[in-house]
């Protein structure tokens, strides 16, 4: 059962770029709301939430690790998620059940590409948001310039809370815009708060910046409105009411300023997390479909309705599986059994836990708005439903983004030959972007995933946790294949199968898309209604299929249109089997008629480095078939955004160490697939 009433709770994420803080961020969370009483820093791999090796040994997050705290009158539901675009997974997944987030930006670098990017999977789920520009203490820290790209770049309308006292070094404290006091910190870490009135030498800008703000909630309230133009002083807590209703509707997002590092600005950040982000309570209910009908239930947070949770995480566990779920709705007991809906199948709760990072507390009861980790569940994977067998429910899964690279593996020996599938098979588990596959052609063990990082730290996790000894090659890239013009074709299958007639007649069309629309497949008004549905929900399985695999490279299409223009209707004479058949020979030859081309993945790529070896870095690029995108200075460094094929830039880190002397460094994230160069169609042989 939660600590405090549900109305109290907060289901919360920390989001960003890489380096930007969350971590620090969520240490100084827990030991300010009295959950630990030691602060362990990253980049002394001493933090909470950096608990694997891994990310101790690098300083950075890899997993997403939950826990829950208590601040004040509130209940804390935490998960600190990687801000790294390769473990993009771990932050998708975790968006999809919380209720709200904190984004955090450095005051130095901004809004970055991984800014971006996790902003809008939080778009997509419609999250309320608090915004912490954090750094404040470092050189070059600028919040005005960050404030005005979370306008410019990510579209949203930033309402900045406080001003800071001091800047870069002497950045000591804020001045809280809605009290007219200012705060100073303790740096040693200590809880309280001195709270001063306003020194007369700021009063006017404070006046001035409160103003504004005031005037951009008026602009989204019209009851603040009519108080302004009446001359009203408002009191706290209506401005903090209607705050909060506009955070809740998604139309203005708080900014604050910190120091986390030396332990400025953390409390007033936990106070707006209660202030502003919703409850369980607060949210729109969630749509939920009855599995094998066209209805849909409205689910509402309570624990007296039937039972509804999403398994948006499965972590292994001492080889057993871990579930990580949510629960919307209902009450779940230790010995109750669950329906995977995903699967058609119940099994029983063997034990459940609420999360502290990598430890576990043991509860023998969870309620409607409780995130928890469930023990027992063996065939549950991310994204399933679990229900009551006789109140059976389905919410929307997880959209799992497509693998980029590849490296081969080697066991080294007869012992790690035999144990490798199965320790591949509990990583795929925890991470559904891990695939791992068996090449057609030279029988070798391929594993693909999001990024060089990703696969590296596929290989540390085989050898160190699960004693495996591997040997691999060098990462390869993942194509796609797709057309250049539009074809139409027509194929008849006839056959005798031991002694039955196979026949079946196609007649589909083919059409290029723009990037990025994938495969579609469509059927044309006014098909044989004769034909069963299920035959035609097998034609486009096989279809699918067909596409999946790849048709000339073995790699799969992407970027078009298979429309089926007719299937005629024989009967006594047309089966399934042979339509089936007719659909795989016909889109085998119409795709090879389609001026098949290959498609390389493009990579968005952002540096910062030292001015001086700006031009040597932009030439490199240029190199590397880049293409400058962006070129912004920031007193002595450069910001670089590029794109770049992936084939081009494995190996870069060294190649920009040496170029910058150890000064300049990079993020990379996938962008687009778009045709490779002609060399490269004549070694697959579509040139």
């Amino acid at each position: 059962m939660l600590p405090l009433p549900l109305s109290q709770t907060r289901n919360l994420g920390i989001i960003s770029h890489i380096d930007a803080g969350k971590t620090t961020v969520s240490e100084r969370i827990l030991y300010f709301s009295g959950e630990i009483h030691r602060m362990g820093e990253v980049h002394d791999g001493e933090a909470t939430m950096d608990w694997m090796k891994q990310e101790q040994q690098r300083g950075i997050t890899i997993t997403a690790s939950a826990t829950c705290c208590r601040w004040k009158e509130g209940w804390l539901q935490l998960i600190d998620t990687p801000g790294h675009i390769d473990f993009t997974i771990e932050v998708e997944r975790t968006l999809r059940i919380l209720d709200g987030a904190i984004t955090i930006f450095s005051a130095v670098e901004g809004v970055q590409p991984q800014s971006e990017a996790v902003w809008r999977q939080a778009d997509r789920y419609g999250l309320p948001r608090l915004c912490l520009i954090n750094k404040m203490d470092r050189l070059g820290a600028a919040p005005l310039t960050v404030l005005q790209q979370i306008e410019t770049r990510l579209g949203a309308k930033g309402l900045l809370m406080q001003l800071p006292l001091g800047s870069e070094h002497n950045f000591c404290g804020v001045i809280d815009l809605l009290s007219r006091e200012q705060l100073l910190f303790n740096e040693d870490g200590k809880m309280e708060i001195q709270r001063q009135p306003l020194p007369a030498e700021r009063r006017k800008e404070v006046e001035a910046s409160r103003e504004k703000l005031l005037e951009t909630l008026a602009d989204e309230d019209d009851a603040i409105l009519e108080a302004l133009l009446e001359g009203k002083d408002l009191p706290l807590s209506q401005l903090k009411e209607a705050l909060r209703r506009e955070v809740l509707a998604g139309r203005l997002f708080p900014v604050f300023l910190g120091a986390a590092l030396r332990n400025i600005g953390i409390q007033p950040l936990l106070d707006a997390v209660l202030d502003y982000l919703p409850s369980p309570l607060d949210l729109p209910p969630l749509q939920a479909n009855i599995p094998e009908t066209e209805q849909v239930e409205t689910i509402r947070c309570r624990p007296d309705a039937p039972l509804c949770a999403l398994a948006f995480k499965v972590a292994s566990n001492e080889g057993h599986k871990l579930t990580w779920a949510r629960l919307y709705a209902g009450r779940l007991n230790v010995g109750d059994l669950v329906h995977l809906s995903n699967h058609h199948k119940s099994e029983k709760v063997s034990r459940l836990f609420r999360l502290h990072a990598q430890k576990r507390e043991r509860l023998e009861s969870v309620e409607a708005g409780e995130i928890v980790a469930i023990g027992g569940l063996k065939e549950v994977t991310t994204g399933n439903t679990l229900c009551s067998a006789d109140h059976p429910l389905l919410l929307p899964g997880l959209p799992i983004p497509e693998a980029v690279v590849s490296l081969a593996l080697e066991a080294v020996s007869h012992d790690d030959r035999e144990k490798l599938p199965k320790v591949l098979e509990r990583l795929q588990w925890e991470d559904p972007t891990l695939i791992v596959r068996e090449d057609g052609e030279t029988g070798e063990l391929l594993i693909s995933g999001m990024g060089e990082l990703h696969l590296e730290i596929v290989l540390e996790r085989l050898q160190r946790e699960q004693g495996v000894q591997v040997r691999s090659g060098r990462p390869q890239v993942i194509y796609r294949e797709s057309i250049g013009k539009k074809v139409r074709h027509r194929e008849i299958y006839h056959r005798e199968f031991e002694g039955k007639i196979l026949h079946g007649e196609i007649d589909l069309s083919l059409r290029p898309l723009a990037r990025g629309e994938g495969v579609q497949i469509v059927s044309k008004d006014g098909i044989d209604s004769a034909l069963p549905r299920a035959w035609r929900e097998g034609i486009a399985t096989t279809l699918q299929a067909l596409c999946q695999g790849g048709i000339i490279t073995g790699y799969p299409c992407t970027d078009l249109e298979i429309c089926l223009e007719a299937i005629p209707f024989v009967a006594g004479e047309t089966s399934e089997p042979g339509l089936r058949a007719a659909a795989q020979r016909g889109g085998t030859l119409a795709v090879r008629r389609a001026a098949p081309l290959l498609l390389e993945p493009v990579m968005r790529l952002e540096l910062s480095v030292p001015t001086e070896d700006a031009g040597r870095t932009l030439g490199g690029l240029q190199q590397k078939r880049g293409r400058i995108e962006g070129l912004q200075s920031q007193k002595e460094i450069e910001l670089i955004t590029a794109f770049v094929p992936l084939t081009e830039i494995f190996g870069y880190a060294t190649e920009l160490r040496s170029a910058t002397h150890g000064r300049g460094s990079f993020n990379l994230s996938f962008s687009h697939y778009e045709p490779a160069p002609s060399a490269e169609q004549a070694r697959f042989g579509l040139a």
